[in-house]
């Protein structure tokens, strides 16, 4: 079993909360974020052939360059499938042997993105490799969706690769600007919690992409009602559509259809809400936009586990709490919040006290954790690699 202490090399990259956006990403919506101060740290060495563990996950993965396997179904597929992407723009030459180590539960963070995204940082130092930010976030979609099958947007990397400390990330993911919008000094005080269910999950045998799916169905039907021109039903996203369009012919879409429509939609206004709030340094309305983002969630996109709901439920009745919502794609997994710091113990008994009651089976798997907002791997490895002399 390798151990963190067996290598000189490390990579982090940080775990991500969205506020607002959620659902809209794989849509071309817009999003805002935070990347945290937990994430996952990898451990590593250069090597002949890849040798890769984790402290949070069964298993060893081993492969090397010349054959990269199928899909296995396991936590390996992300890696085969960053290295699958990355060695289609560059002859790679090093194989990395390490092991990963994460600071947080799974589930709701995006971990499999911070766990790409880790790896292809190593993997790119020992192959003398610099890739620029967009090109890493696109590495790590692609990854992702076309190795390991679930159709994501570009949310979580984006997250995880241009976020700053004290700064929210204001993100179009269709033509991918982007703008990091400082706190303002008359906000008050916050810190993010993230409530564990107890439950992890797994995107890939989720109905994640089901999901995505109603969405790209809805718009292609409003663009056949309407008389837009449309390709391939692949390419169809709901940011091609008009909010005019949607309006006019949101009646005759399949109840499922309509449903997700209304959430996109509404939540494509929600976050333009958001944005000014936040820049009004109005922390309170920023908040009650985040709850009605997750009630959108559970009534219009119909995402969330008996389990989230009910942390859902808890956090709207409990002081301190801005503003929570499900973390990720809302199955299973963990609920996030914004709160104010001198109401942290109070809000954790409370949540913790109320969660066990309705779920007594999961109180030992049932956890809660503050954190603070952070540079994303941009910045925080470039910070690293200055420190060891290297500019």
């Amino acid at each position: 079993m390798l151990t963190p202490s067996d290598f000189t090399l490390s990579s982090f990259c940080p775990n991500r909360v969205c506020p607002l956006g959620a659902h809209v990403d794989h849509q071309h919506g817009l999003i805002t974020g935070f990347a945290i101060d937990r994430g996952i740290t990898f451990h590593y060495s250069p090597s002949e052939t890849f040798r890769l563990e984790s402290l949070n996950f069964p298993g060893t993965m081993k492969f090397s360059l010349s054959h990269v396997p199928p899909r296995r179904g396991n936590w390996g597929d992300y890696l085969r499938g960053a290295v699958r992407s990355l060695s289609a723009r560059y002859s790679l030459k090093e194989c990395v042997t390490g092991v990963f180590e994460g600071s947080l539960p799974v589930g709701g963070l995006s971990s499999s993105a911070a766990l790409i995204i880790s790896f292809l940082t190593a993997l790119c130092r020992v192959n003398g490799l610099t890739l620029s930010p967009r090109e890493l976030i696109g590495v790590a979609f692609e990854a992702e969706t076309e190795y390991v099958g679930v159709q994501v947007g570009i949310l979580d990397q984006s997250c995880e690769v241009y976020s700053r400390k004290n700064r929210l990330l204001f993100l179009d993911t269709r033509d991918e600007t982007y703008d990091l919008i400082p706190k303002p000094k008359k906000m008050p005080p916050f810190e993010i919690a993230v409530f564990f269910s107890g439950i992890e999950r797994s995107l890939t045998g989720s109905a994640f992409n089901v999901r995505v799916d109603e969405l790209k169905a809805a718009a292609y039907a409003l663009k056949g009602w309407s008389g837009m021109e449309y390709g391939s039903f692949s390419e169809t996203r709901l940011r091609d559509v008009p909010v005019e369009v949607y309006r006019e012919y949101r009646d005759r879409l399949p109840e499922n259809w309509r449903k997700r429509a209304d959430h996109y939609y509404s939540e494509f206004d929600r976050v333009q809400k958001g944005v000014e709030a936040w820049r009004a340094g109005d922390l309170k309305e920023f908040g009650e936009l985040i709850f009605e983002s997750g009630a959108s969630s559970i009534s219009q996109y119909e995402t969330g586990s008996d389990e989230l709901k009910r942390i859902y439920d808890l956090m709207r009745e409990t002081p301190g709490i801005y503003g929570g919502r499900f973390s990720g794609a809302g199955f299973k997994g963990c609920c996030m919040a914004l709160v104010d710091p001198a109401a942290k113990e109070e809000i954790a008994e409370r949540i913790t006290a109320g969660y066990v009651k309705t779920f007594p089976h999961l109180k030992e798997n049932f956890s809660v954790r503050f954190c603070q907002t952070a540079d994303g791997a941009m910045h925080k490895n470039e910070e690293s690699a200055s420190k060891n002399g290297r500019q």
